[in-house]
This record gives structure tokens, sequence and C-alpha cells, in this order.
């Protein structure tokens, strides 16, 4: 006799998890740049496609088909009985759900630079085979779980497996074209738009009380509904204390509140707090959603810094270190055995040993994966592909927004960062070194996909300053022809960037060669070059005029 109570809320708890995709794609596009924004879609997407595939065929019965130390069995297309006080199919549900979360936490990590293929094939082996076993380990019946290891919901068993997938694929990808200088110091490159990084992040908050509090995985008896509502408030209070404290620290150390960074934050709690929800006091929830700030603030930076790898979501910091962090911590704070509740040593030592076997698991296998993965059909795509974004050549659209523009790449000086001085301060110092100097204003409208190439190859012969403007409009084709669905799109404007530039030291036809040769490809929409006479320019700072005013040298 199946509880109608207890299948209800195995089954709410699948369909929260499986919305918290929705939150993943949110995030992973909003942090990352316009022209990859549907490429980072189709990837959410697909992962779970192809890992709920892979994992109705083969993964499942590796993770629960048996009861062996290391592996569980074959079952292929689930053919057994794992029904309780809930049917089979809300069961498997309910663990495809969450075998789709460590999944696609990846995709943030290796964003803007992988192929689609590649990450296809990743996908279908971390769901068919890698998370399966290690899972198997800990909720399957495994060596770990026999020796008392405890991961509630998924801290090590999902966040953690995708952390370590994600930092080796980030590794051995290669940093994303600019991300660092000569000298190997970071550059920030600011995803498109903070507004879905930000919807994404609440999604998943919300869809968290369903990823850990529907893993009680029933709703019968005082004790089960005691569980559940201990575990929502331990869950909300980890990641509240998590993103304040990262506000708090980066107020502190950037003289600001980096909203990204928070939006961080309230993840990092939101990880760390899944392995011992159920075990640990509102108190201990609270010091490890504080502990998991430190962690994913200067856990990313590490990342990025020191171990020059680019993770443009920090999917890194956030599911790799926080999870890991969360379940050594369980250890220290849970009620029942802690290392603060007289517990002593030897819980804490399990989920210690949980955390480095795991991580050595994914590490040598994801290692395995992504080396073969390399050496056949490649992982990382051309460096045309990379400055054109990937939307245009893995998908053939030219802009995931149609005819909305998408918020500038380029960063802006804060309006205080440079004091200002009082009138009489500004003297005007007039230089006319150079009478005579001929100026010109170069004007270039051309498709955004090719700013970047365009942008490196105006640094290569020392062009310092540029005006960028994001526009619309069509040439004498009146637009590109694209379809959707199948079906023609009337196109009439098309997002073009136009770039601004006045010269007098460099010659006027290197400019030109230079633009012609990073914009050409021979088809219809490389864009068109103005050229015109200046009269004057005169530098507001300083008051200089003319040739001195376009020259940057102190």
């Amino acid at each position: 006799m199946f509880s109608a109570v207890d299948t209800i809320w195995v089954l709410v708890g699948a369909v929260l998890v499986f919305f918290m995709q929705a939150g993943f794609a949110m995030v992973e596009t909003g942090f990352t740049r316009a022209k990859n924004a549907g490429n980072i879609i189709m990837k959410n997407l697909m992962d779970f496609c192809v890992g709920t595939l892979v994992f109705w065929l083969l993964g499942f019965g590796l993770m629960f088909a048996g009861d062996g130390p290391f592996i569980g069995g074959l079952d292929l297309f689930i053919q057994g009985d794992y029904s309780g006080a809930f049917p089979t199919s809300a069961f498997v549900i309910f663990q495809t759900v969450f075998c789709a979360t460590a999944a696609t936490i990846v995709s943030g990590a290796m964003a803007e630079r992988t192929k689609f293929s590649a990450y296809l094939v990743y996908s279908l082996i971390i769901s068919a085979v890698i998370y399966p076993i290690s899972g198997h380990w800990i909720w399957g019946g495994g060596w770990l779980s026999q020796l008392g290891f405890h991961d509630f919901a998924g801290s090590t068993a999902v966040h953690m497996v995708g952390g370590i997938a994600a930092f080796i694929g980030a590794k051995m990808l290669g940093p994303r074209i600019g991300k660092y200088t000569k000298d190997g110091s970071s550059r920030a490159i600011p995803g498109h738009s903070l507004t879905l990084g930000a919807l994404g992040v609440f999604i998943l908050w919300f869809c968290w009380f369903g990823f850990n509090g529907c893993s009680t995985i029933s709703m019968t008896g005082d004790d089960a509904i005691l569980s559940a509502s201990n575990i929502f408030v331990t869950t909300n209070i980890a990641a509240a204390t998590a993103a304040t404290a990262v506000m708090i620290i980066t107020w502190l150390r950037f003289r600001k509140p980096d909203v990204s960074m928070t939006l961080n934050g309230a993840l990092a709690g939101l990880v760390a707090i899944t392995a011992g929800c159920d075990l640990v006091s509102p108190i201990g929830a609270f010091f490890i959603g504080l502990i998991a700030a430190f962690v994913v603030v200067y856990g990313i930076e590490w990342i990025d810094k020191g171990l020059k790898v680019d993770d443009p979501v920090g999917a890194i910091g956030v599911h790799g270190l926080c999870g890991a962090t969360g379940t050594i911590l369980t250890g220290v704070f849970a009620l029942d055995g802690g290392l603060f509740y007289g517990g002593g040593f030897a819980f804490l030592g399990i989920q210690l040993l949980g955390v480095l076997s795991v991580a050595a698991w994914v590490g040598v296998t994801m290692t395995l994966v992504f080396l073969v993965i390399g050496k056949t059909i490649g992982l990382r795509v051309s460096r045309e592909e990379e400055l054109d974004g990937l939307d245009i050549h893995e998908h053939g659209i030219a802009s995931s927004y149609a005819d909305f523009m998408p918020a500038s790449e380029a960063p802006f000086l804060a309006a205080n960062s440079i004091p200002v001085p009082t009138p009489q301060e500004a003297i005007p110092v007039v230089n006319n070194s150079r009478p005579g100097s001929k100026m010109t204003k170069v004007v270039i409208v051309t498709r955004q996909s090719k700013f970047e190439a365009l942008k490196a190859a105006l640094d290569g012969i020392g062009i310092t300053g540029v005006t960028v403007t994001q526009v619309l409009g069509w040439g004498m084709q009146r637009g590109q022809q694209e379809y959707y669905r199948g079906v023609p799109v009337e196109t009439t404007l098309l997002p073009k960037v136009k770039v601004e530039i006045v010269i007098c030291k460099i010659p006027l036809d290197l400019l030109l060669s230079t633009i012609k040769q990073a914009l050409y490809t021979g088809n219809i929409g490389d864009g068109k070059i103005f050229v015109y006479d200046v009269e004057n320019v005169i530098k507001v700072r300083t008051g200089e005029e003319g040739y001195d005013a376009l020259q940057d040298e102190e």
C-alpha cells in the first residue's frame, strides 16, 4: 500500500529540483556574455535531456540495483522494483533530477569556449557512469554509507561531483581569450545581465527547499514532519547568512558591496548546508553559512588569480569548495555525533574520508574523459568562433535577444572613481606644438560578433581610444534572412556595433588596412568604414588642442 502523502511529497520535490535547471540556466546566462546566451541555454536543456536517457538506460542501475560496496548493478531501462511508501516511478524521477543537477554545474565553468558536441559527450558520461557510481557509495548502500558517511541531500554526491568535474574541464580548456594579461594578471569579463543572474539565484533558492526538504522522502509521522520543517529553516538560515557575510566581506575589501559575488554567496550557503541540513540546529546552520561565505569569496579569488583557472560563473568555488566544506562541517556541527557536541573526531574523520574519496574518483575519471574528448572531437572551439560568440557558429543565431540590444560588455569607470577638481584648479593648458597636424575620424559599423576581433586588432597597432555604441540597422540587403523553427523570420533591424576613432599620429592607411583585415569574411554584413576630416580636438581636462589632445602620455 503506497502512501499518498509520501508520494506527493517526493513528486513535488522532483518538480522543484527539475526547476533548478531554469535557475542554473539564468545564472550562467546572466554571468556570461550575450553572444553566448543561446549556447548556454542549449547546454542546460540538453544535459538534462541526455542525462535523463542515459540515467534511465544505465546510471540508475549502477547506483541502486545492488548493495555491493563499490557499484550497484545492471538494470537496463529500470526493470526492477524499488518501491516503498511510494512507487518505483516516483523514486526514479526524484533521482533523475538530482543526477541532472550534478551534470549541469559544469556548463557555467566551461562556458564561452566549449564545443557543444564535446559538452554533450561529457553530459552523457557523467550521468551514465561517474555520478551513479559515487552516488552508490553514498546513497545506494555502498562502502561510504556503510561507514556512516552522511550527505543528506548532496553537498558531495551532487555539488562537489559537479564542482570537481567543472574544475578539471575548465583547467584543461584553458582561459577565455583576453582573460589574463601577458604578465598573468586576471582581467574581469563581466556578464551581460545581473538581472538574469539574480533571477536564477532566486529560482535556485526557492527550489532548494525541495532539494533539501523533500529529501526526507516522507511526510508520514511526527518525526518526518519535524525533520522537514527543521530542514527548511536550516537551509534558509545558511543561505541568508552566507549572502549577508559575502556582502559585508566585499564591502570592506572593495568599498562597495559586490552584487555578483553576493549572489554567489547565497548559493554557497545553500550548497554547504545541503549535507547536514537534517542534523544541525539553526545555530549550526548559521556558522556553516558564515564559513561558506569566506570559502566562496577567497576560494573564487584563489581559483582565478592563483590557479589561473577561468570560471565565468564561480561554479568551482560555489559547488566544489563549498560542497566539500559543508560535508566536512557536518562532522563538526551535527547535534548527534558532531565534534562540537561531544562526538569526538570519528564522525568528522569519516566525513573527510568521503570527501577525499569522491574527489579522487571524479578527478581521475573526468580527467580521462576530457582527455579522450580533447584527442578525438576536441574540447575547445576555434579562436574565431570564440571571438564571434558560440551562438552564431554553434547554433546559427545572430543574437539571442532579437531586436533588443543587450547591455554593453565594456567596463565603465564609476562616476566617483576620479576626483573632480574645482573650476579654479582646472587651468587650461593649450599646447599647439604641432599646428596643422591632420586629424581624421574613422567610423566603423559592423556586426557585434566581430567587435572582439576588431578591438584586438586596434590594440595591436596602438589605438588607445575608441567610442563604442550598440545600434540597430540594415544595409542594402535589408537584413540577413534567418529562420526560427524552420519558418523565415521577417528581419528588419539587425544588431550592429558602431566604433568611432580619431587619429593623427597613426597613419590612416595602416588603420584602414587593419580594420579591413579584422572584419573581412567575404559575406554580406561585414560592415562599412566611413572616413571624415576633423577640424579640431580639445581635451577637456587639460585644455590641450589638436595633435596633443589625442596623446595619452602624461
